[in-house]
């Protein structure tokens, strides 16, 4: 019966953990992410998709907008996660928390790349350019972030 209240406490601790880092003082956000490099290794789409996770952790998933636009060799995020599960699962989880993911039209007919090249990607997700659409968010007050 101890082992099983361990388990249980330490589920709890696993799920509260990022709600016990929020800090109020934040108060409401708007960021957008800015991918536009290449890193199909997977290493560099890791370290910005933890960013965001931590930034959301930080502020609560209630109290910010995230968007995050990808241009150019950003897209090999998707690509990559094509073939990468722990990819798919950072992605889905943030999308769970209404992160949208949006893809430049610009690039998709430059490089001949189809929606379905690309992870869990649809129409909705795509803006006829990456950097105007970096522009109008910005202009829509969120805060501008290159990780």
């Amino acid at each position: 019966m101890t082992r099983l209240l361990t388990l249980i406490a330490a589920a709890f601790l696993l799920i509260a953990g990022p709600l016990a880092a929020q800090d109020d003082s934040y108060g409401q956000q708007k960021a957008v992410y800015h991918i536009n490099f290449d890193g199909m290794s997977g290493t560099s789409y890791r370290s910005a998709m933890g960013n965001v996770q931590n930034h959301i952790n930080a502020v609560g998933a209630e109290n910010i907008e995230i968007a995050v636009v990808m241009h150019g060799d950003g897209l090999g995020l998707l690509m990559a996660a094509k073939d990468d599960d722990g990819l798919q699962t950072r992605i889905g989880g943030l999308k769970s928390q209404n992160v949208r993911f949006l893809i430049c039209n610009n690039t998709l007919e430059g490089r001949d790349i189809a929606l379905d090249d690309l992870y869990d990607a649809w129409d909705e997700d795509v803006v006829p350019s990456g950097v105007a659409e970096l522009s109008k968010l910005q202009q829509d007050g969120y805060t501008y972030i290159k990780p």
